[in-house]
């Protein structure tokens, strides 16, 4: 038998303060398909890592199961790379953000990680949408009328107008997930009103951020998604300003969280 030569180097190594410069918590449903894939492909890159964890939810998308997510929250987010501090976390459900509330949202992830930026889907959307200087506009939803109603009544709160609301009436978001991009492309030509500023498309589950530059260019307007949305604002908060115009209309613009 060979005889092994085991031994202690002579010195420790050197330690970066970070493996990254920036960092990224990410609170996805556990039945989420869509929206770890997508923030590895627009957030993740050699300055900023995107780290993930999963809340426990149960279908259907309703209002009460919706709000049952948020005594969660807290946990979820102390899951995330444990006493060490993160730059952004983002709570990755739209429909949920507006049934617990954009505030609550950010109080119970900061009780977990207090120096974090904390982005909903819902408070992203609504600074894209302002970006583009929208006032009126057009919503695309997968959910039932009555899980839509409340986030027409967030939008209208904040001061837009809707000019159309349209509603695909699904209740599982792993259906949600499964919707093609051709179909996502096609509805959102329908849900768009000719006299709207801007196109939204809710739900993180929802595979819209990949083809929403194509729905721009078919729509002449310009659209902002739930993860589009929530990339754009990770990406700002985290220092990158760079212009990716590819990818839609909004990641060319800065960010404000007004």
């Amino acid at each position: 038998m060979q005889t092994l030569d085991l031994r202690l180097a002579a010195r420790a190594p050197k330690l970066d303060d970070r493996p990254l410069d920036k960092r990224v918590g990410l609170i996805a449903l556990a039945t989420d398909h869509t929206t770890e894939v997508d923030f590895q492909r627009m957030v993740a890159n050699e300055r900023i890592g995107v780290y993930a964890t999963r809340i426990p939810y149960a279908n259907p998308v309703t209002p009460a199961n919706l709000r049952a997510m948020q005594p969660s929250l807290t946990s979820a987010a102390a899951l995330i790379l444990p006493d060490e501090p993160l730059d952004v976390v983002m709570y990755s459900c739209t429909s949920a953000s507006v049934v617990i509330g954009d505030a609550e949202v950010r109080a119970a992830i900061r009780a977990a990680k207090p120096t974090a930026a904390v982005v909903t889907p819902t408070a992203a959307a609504a600074s894209g949408l302002r970006a583009f200087g929208a006032k009126r506009i057009a919503v695309l939803t997968p959910y039932t009328i009555e899980t839509s109603k409340p986030m027409a009544d967030y939008f209208l709160a904040l001061g837009f107008d809707i000019a159309r609301f349209t509603c695909l009436g699904l209740t599982d978001d792993r259906e949600m997930a499964r919707i093609s991009p051709e179909e996502i492309v096609a509805f959102a030509k329908e849900a768009t009103a000719p006299d709207s500023d801007a196109l939204f498309i809710s739900c993180t589950a929802v595979r819209a951020a990949g083809v929403a530059a194509e729905i721009e260019a078919a729509i002449g307007k310009p659209v902002v998604t739930s993860n589009l949305a929530t990339a754009w604002a990770c990406l700002r908060l985290c220092g990158d300003e760079t212009a990716r115009p590819e990818r839609g209309r909004l990641m060319a613009l800065a960010y404000s969280d007004r």
